[in-house]
């Protein structure tokens, strides 16, 4: 079947389907597909003034499947516009699955390059992977190359996991690291290079585990911020330690010193960039106004995933400016765009001390919320922030200020079985929380990017308000301002 088939074919489907969600949790301001499964991000680029995103996509059904290559647009980050499927397995190169990748602009064209699927006994698990490349005249309409494969195969000393390609342009030279592992399952990320992105030579690892950082390290990124270099990657394998690593799969970072002659990156331990239940897969790009934007999917392998009840699966997180604070440590923030959802704002109080609780009732379901609490003057043992709903329902999100420690607790909305998760903040005079909620979606911010938790929530009733309280004595709130945010799907 040619590719062109094979896309309106998807289309057809997903245009058929969209008709038959349920909207129940349909997110307001997120990046979705139409309807059916999605997965990583993908393809993250800025071209001729517009931002693209494309991610992993089965347009067929609500669960993983054949993976295909789903395509938004926007020209502010904020109102996103869905395109056709972008890509579609099934050729020679990418039989079962058109995998992760990103997106270059290569002499004025948009051209992706992915991995392709191959499968050689798909029961057992067994498949081989390859690297494949993509071209459009106009940023929406994408042809294979008949170079395809442009990579056939991994390293020698190398297992089957050889995927998820990061390209990008180094004086006049084009670079490639992708997810990989060892024949004896250590995971790795490890380094092409070309002159014209056809033709790859193989340089070496650029970072291997220790043996504690699992058996296969996806979606790698790697940039430079700040005169230091950062390698994003996603391990497959980690074993929770304590608060740590609590996800069946985590998204961290290294940050250290490169030298592109020599390929050598002497680097420090690795750091969970989102301490939520749902964040995986983080892919950065590099904007007009020199930002390095991250975004990643708003979901993790094998959680519970109500929506698939409804006719859709996965979503994207805000997209957030990635900047490099002390000792080496990433920060992230949401795009000051986003500031273009707010409707109204109401600002509920400011310089006033609250002891136990203090509730502004909000029946809005897509809400932006900012506040500050004055821990210089504080008797309270604990301070904190929930949305409830109207019986039993709620998000909790608390600060122990002796142990400083940050807690989301998501067991009483949607997230009963596993619903806590918890970070340790930098000791400072204030805590400052920014937090976006969707219908089935809370992204946490604080201090200024020192945290981020993300997750799915899933509200069965009717929302109450808004609740700062205070454990074991006062404090005093220096801003409580709420807007109500516009669904920019509607």
């Amino acid at each position: 079947m040619l590719t062109t088939t094979r896309i309106q074919n998807a289309e057809e489907k997903l245009s058929k389907a969209s008709q038959e969600i349920n909207n129940r949790y349909r997110l307001g301001y997120h990046i979705m597909a139409p309807a059916n499964w999605i997965n990583d991000p993908n393809g993250l680029i800025q071209f001729n003034g517009e931002y693209h995103v494309f991610y992993q996509h089965h347009p067929y059904d609500e669960n993983w499947g054949p993976m295909h290559w789903g395509h938004v647009k926007s020209k502010d980050l904020v109102h996103w516009e869905h395109c056709r499927v972008a890509l579609a397995p099934g050729d020679a190169c990418d039989k079962d699955g058109c995998f992760s990748g990103s997106g270059v602009d290569h002499d004025g064209k948009l051209t992706l390059i992915y991995t392709g699927h191959h499968y050689i006994d798909k029961e057992k698990d067994l498949f081989y992977q390859n690297q494949n490349i993509a071209v459009s005249q106009d940023g929406v309409t994408f042809e294979k190359v008949g170079e395809n494969p442009v990579i056939a195969e991994p390293p020698a000393d190398s297992s089957h996991h050889f995927r998820d390609p990061k390209v990008w342009k180094h004086d006049d030279t084009w670079y490639m690291i992708l997810g990989n592992s060892t024949k004896d399952d250590v995971g790795r990320v490890i380094l092409y290079r070309s002159s014209d992105l056809r033709n790859w030579e193989y340089i070496g690892v650029l970072a291997q585990s220790d043996g504690t950082l699992g058996y296969m390290w996806e979606c790698p990124d790697f940039f430079e911020l700040d005169g230091k270099y950062v390698l994003l990657i996603s391990p497959q394998g980690i074993e929770e330690k304590g608060d740590l690593y609590k996800n069946l799969f985590q998204t961290g970072y290294l940050v250290g010193e490169y030298d592109y002659n020599t390929n050598k990156f002497e680097h420090g331990s690795f750091t969970e960039l989102d301490n939520g239940h749902d964040f995986y897969a983080v892919q950065t790009f590099l904007d007009d106004k020199g930002r390095r934007i991250a975004i990643g999917w708003m979901d993790m392998w094998e959680s519970d995933m109500p929506t698939k009840a409804d006719g859709w699966c996965g979503a994207l997180t805000l997209p957030r400016v990635v900047t490099m604070g002390s000792n080496n440590k990433l920060l992230m923030n949401p795009v000051e765009e986003l500031a273009l959802l707010r409707e109204t704002e109401h600002e509920v109080s400011t310089n006033q001390i609250i002891s136990g609780s203090y509730l502004a009732e909000i029946k809005e379901e897509l809400l932006e919320i900012k506040a500050t609490f004055d821990l210089k003057n504080t008797s309270a043992q604990s301070v904190g922030i929930k949305i409830r709903g109207i019986e039993q329902e709620e998000a909790v999100l608390t600060y122990q200020l002796d142990h400083q420690k940050l807690t989301l607790d998501c067991s009483k909305l949607g997230k009963e079985k596993d619903g806590v998760r918890n970070t340790i903040l930098e000791e400072s005079d204030q805590l400052s929380v920014h937090v976006f909620i969707d219908r089935s979606s809370i992204e946490v911010f604080v201090n200024n990017g020192q945290a981020t938790m993300t997750s799915r929530i899933y509200p069965r009733e009717e929302r109450l308000g808004i609740e700062l309280f205070t454990e074991n004595g006062d404090v005093k709130i220096e801003e409580f301002t709420y807007w109500k945010l516009k669904d920019v799907w509607k």
